[in-house]
């Protein structure tokens, strides 16, 4: 019997050994990359350790923070998403780079402000699902709101532009629908109607279009749209079952491209083998089932949509990372949950995971 008032404590160490796993494979993957762009072997680990730091930090105020207040919140936080969103739209606020505007820089600082957007959605999200409880069946009361309410947001970041974190957050929204017991029609209306959306915003882009083509036919052009996921291929080729060893890896020798962000999984794959990928792969596997557990044992419905949101937005990120470096689905830009290199992401998935703990100690279950 778990008693009340007690942290999950499985939750808790998964969390810590993802991060620490994190921190060894930033400081593994990016050593040479750091050392040749800016004369420090160091720099990304001494970001990523500081991000963690501060993360921890907003993890622990969050386990102690009562959920119930943050109801109170819902509207102010989508707001200040909003705020945030557009602000790095706008010239000499928002900062540039890969082609796109993602980043609000202030001082020596820059953060990313779609990460806690994600977060923001999932605490308004439970929010609005449990106060249009009675009406979400109903289309102009429930399901219509919530997709306006929504789609500002997801528009907002398609602008700047981030396909993969807009899809990333239309799943969401989609998933919360379904969850809290929308209309199947609505939800295959709506999907319907936004596949000719997304056709057009692939095709007519010629990166994402070029990306796509990739994904379909990796072996057709393997020196330029295919480059990056032919090099993840060898990177979990190389790894074998044990892997070549902590450091050991060759792909991140300037041959595979975002190997600390994005791919970096691939480089866990090539350095401790299948054995330590699928420790990974566990690891997100029983925080997955440990958030879902809460949700279900929780008897306040705003609490239960928070803790399975939390758990969809950190386990979904993964699956779709995962499943892009394995050359399962098409390259989305989504980084690897406490893993990839990223400040904000890691801390608004820290403070995320401090919310699920708060949560854990709100239940007692079998």
């Amino acid at each position: 019997m778990k008693t009340k008032g007690r942290f999950d404590y499985v939750l808790l160490l998964v969390v810590l050994a993802l991060v620490g796993i994190g921190i060894v494979m930033v400081y593994s993957s990016s050593a040479i990359l750091s050392g040749d762009r800016f004369q420090d072997p160091y720099y990304f680990l001494k970001r990523q350790v500081f991000s963690a730091v501060i993360g921890f930090v907003l993890m622990i105020l969050m386990m102690f923070f009562p959920y119930e207040a943050l109801r109170r919140f819902a509207y102010p936080i989508l707001i200040s998403s909003v705020i945030l969103l557009i602000a790095v739209l706008i010239p000499g606020l928002g900062h540039r780079a890969g082609g796109s505007t993602r980043w609000l820089k202030i001082l020596m600082f820059s953060f990313q402000p779609s990460e806690f957007a994600k977060l923001g959605m999932v605490i308004f999200l439970a929010y609005f699902m449990t106060k249009k409880e009675e009406k979400i069946r109903s289309f102009r009361f429930g399901f219509l709101p919530t997709i306006l309410l929504s789609g500002l947001v997801i528009g907002l970041v398609m602008k700047e532009p981030d396909f993969g974190a807009a899809l990333f957050l239309t799943v969401m929204v989609f998933l919360f629908l379904f969850i809290s017991g929308a209309r199947v029609r609505y939800l295959a209306g709506a999907f319907v109607l936004s596949l000719p959306v997304v056709y057009y915003l692939v095709t007519h882009v010629g990166y994402r279009y070029k990306r796509l083509l990739g994904f379909i036919r990796p072996w057709e052009d393997p020196g330029n749209t295919s480059f990056q996921i032919i090099q993840s291929f060898l990177s979990f080729g190389s790894g074998g079952l044990f892997g070549l060893g902590l450091g050991e890896g060759r792909q991140k020798l300037f041959f595979l491209p975002a190997s600390h962000t994005d791919f970096i999984f691939s480089v866990i794959g090539e350095e401790t083998g299948l054995v330590g990928a699928l420790v990974v792969v566990l690891l997100f596997f029983i925080l997955a089932l440990r958030g879902i557990q809460i949700g279900l044992a929780l008897e306040d419905r705003f609490g239960a949509y928070l803790a399975i949101g939390i758990t969809l937005m950190i386990s979904l990120q993964a699956v779709i990372n995962m499943g892009v470096v394995m050359g399962l689905l098409p390259t989305k830009g989504l980084a690897l949950p406490f893993v990839s290199y990223g400040g904000t992401s890691l801390m608004a998935n820290l403070a995320g995971a401090g919310i699920l703990l708060h949560l854990s100690a709100q239940v007692e279950r079998r």
